[in-house]
């Protein structure tokens, strides 16, 4: 099993839901960062380890019963190849 601090690039994703989820959810979703927007919206943000791990948080989202709006693999932003916050970046 690959360790969080090994992931590569590749594996960083945004989720997008409909509903807006407060910091008592936080925990909830492990080392995913969440951003509130105005209209409504929160994207969360980060890591995953394999397809398991994204599937499991997607079947949060579906237990919370908040609408799927968009789920993207990213490639991370930071220009620093020794980045210490894989996949927080937002």
């Amino acid at each position: 099993m690959i360790h969080k601090k090994e992931i590569s690039a590749a594996l960083i994703y945004h989720i997008r839901v409909e509903g807006i989820l407060d910091e008592k959810w936080r925990d909830w979703f492990d080392s995913f960062a969440m951003t509130t927007r105005a209209s409504g919206e929160t994207i969360l943000s980060g890591a995953v380890v394999d397809q398991a791990e994204l599937h499991g948080i997607l079947g949060k989202i579906n237990r919370l019963g908040l609408p799927l709006l968009l789920v993207a693999r990213i490639t991370c932003p930071c220009p620093e190849k020794k980045c210490s916050r894989p996949g927080e970046c937002q």
